[in-house]
């Protein structure tokens, strides 16, 4: 199946889209098609492990992987995970569901495409006879960087580069970046927001200056942003699973499906969800859930995509986006492949920080989708109700989506299953749901995650204490116009 640039770049295969990150145009990869399940599928697929579902998956997906390739790349990536379902799905009340993606070595879902991501990106260079470094340049809004940190971490033939704002991330997520070991990763903090990192990257894999010398230096780039194909498709994969549980449990039906409420600030984690859907799962709506940097849930009501607004610093940071790099893939869906279209959006973003995609196109947009958003006074009260009423702890970023779940509810009437999308555990900002409990901490992020354990009986996970006395080995600090040296630097000996 080859994979196109959504701003008209000739088609390539799986492989190659992988090593690039980002086509030469600017644009992303995306899926000229996408194969088709059936009830049957499921079936199949709720007999197998995690890990063999998932490379089931990947083979549908990506030309030149078998399904005999992937399954030992997948059984190595999960095998690290300390639930053995991987990706379990927990019952909550009222035909409410908790797809759980903390599980893995850094306690967010991004684990779950980055300990896959080095594999393919390994056997993808291989393929392609490329002999260069791939050189990783990242940035996160807090949970990326340490889970691609984690998964190329002494990576033959890789490095990797991450850049975080500085100051907007949280106190757990930051220790686990500046703490990170392997002798090819660096860390940079970026004076700026997510936004002024994110187009930072993007404009180097754009910058030919730059790339000469990086090949220069033996390097070629790529990304572990889920602007990387390699880190979009195994996402796709845990929804399939999801609703293979669900099926095989009685607790959906074929006929009537479900709904699926994911927090949202990148576009990818519920694009991969549109995947899903399109593949055949059966998901009814899907709901996009922003934090008060609700672009996504404006956009969703009014067509009009307009980053020109304040950007808040929130509880919940992985989502304090304004620009969300993988909606433009499903733009190109949304015009059934109109490259010239999606690059005349993506110019007037670029240029005027605004778009409109029109009438129609909003209407085909609000059939698959629904937006809405929880600030911070809302998502605390929703982790205080759901642990009164219901014992579950949730993190501030799943609290936004149980939040925006029952307002869909609420404004429409639908009360079909739903799927909540949990992306990281709670104990990764254990302050701030600490003083949504009303739970009294002394101390920093650290001795608030031992007062929620002791308050509410749920078990930390052991990365936290282990984080605490880790030492600090990663101290740079650059401004946003200034990353490209930064990269240059780490390759000084």
């Amino acid at each position: 199946m080859p994979f196109v640039s959504t701003r008209g770049a000739e088609a390539i295969s799986a492989p190659e889209a992988i090593v690039r990150g980002i086509a030469p145009d600017g644009g992303l990869y995306a899926p000229l098609s996408l194969p088709h399940l059936t009830k049957a599928d499921f079936t199949r697929l709720a007999s197998m492990d995690y890990a063999a579902r998932a490379a089931w998956t990947l083979a549908l997906l990506l030309d030149g992987f078998s399904e005999e390739e992937l399954v030992p790349m997948a059984k190595a990536a999960y095998a690290r995970f300390d639930d053995p379902e991987v990706a379990p799905v927990k019952e909550l009340q009222g035909g409410r569901h908790v797809l759980e993606l903390f599980h893995g070595p850094t306690m967010a879902f991004k684990d779950m495409a980055l300990q896959m991501l080095p594999w393919l990106m390994t056997a993808s260079a291989q393929k392609q006879g490329e002999n260069r470094e791939i050189a990783i340049l990242t940035a996160t809004s807090g949970d990326t960087g340490k889970a691609a940190l984690e998964g190329f971490m002494d990576v033959p033939g890789t490095s990797v580069t991450v850049f975080y704002p500085l100051g907007g991330v949280s106190a757990v997520q930051e220790k686990q970046m500046v703490t990170s070991q392997g002798k090819n990763v660096h860390v940079v903090a970026v004076h700026g927001n997510f936004d002024d990192a994110q187009t930072g990257v993007k404009t180097l894999f754009g910058d030919p200056a730059f790339i000469e010398k990086m090949n220069a230096m033996g390097k070629t780039l790529s990304s572990a942003n889920s602007i990387n194909l390699g880190r979009l498709a195994p996402q796709v994969a845990y929804y399939l699973s999801a609703c293979a549980d669900l099926l095989a449990r009685d607790e959906i039906t074929w006929d009537e499906g479900l709904n699926v409420c994911v927090p949202t600030g990148n576009f990818g984690n519920i694009l991969a969800a549109w995947y899903a859907k399109r593949m055949g799962a059966p998901i009814r709506k899907l709901i996009c859930a922003s934090n008060k940097n609700d672009v996504l849930s404006d956009f969703i009501r009014t067509g009009v995509y307009d980053r020109r607004r304040d950007f808040h610093k929130t509880i919940s940071p992985s989502m304090d986006i304004l620009i969300s790099s993988n909606l433009e893939r499903f733009l190109l869906e949304l015009t059934d492949g109109n490259c010239a279209r999606v690059r005349s959006w993506m110019h007037s973003l670029s240029e005027d920080g605004v778009y409109d995609i029109g009438e129609e196109n909003l209407k085909k947009l609000q059939k698959i989708f629904y937006g809405g958003y929880a600030d911070d006074q809302r998502t605390a009260a929703t982790i205080r109700k759901a642990w009164e009423e219901e014992k579950y702890l949730l993190d501030p970023h799943t609290a936004v989506a149980a939040c925006v779940a029952e307002d869909y509810r609420l404004d429409t009437g639908d009360q079909a299953p739903m799927l909540i999308v949990s992306t990281a555990s709670p104990y990764k900002f254990a302050s701030d749901v600490a003083d949504a409990l009303q739970v009294k901490v002394e101390g920093d992020a650290f001795e608030a995650a031992h007062a929620l354990e002791a308050a509410t009986g749920v078990k930390a996970p052991r990365q936290v204490a282990e984080l605490k006395n880790m030492p600090v080995l990663h101290t740079r600090v650059c401004d946003k116009e200034k990353m490209g040296k930064a990269v240059l630097a780490g390759f000084v000996k």
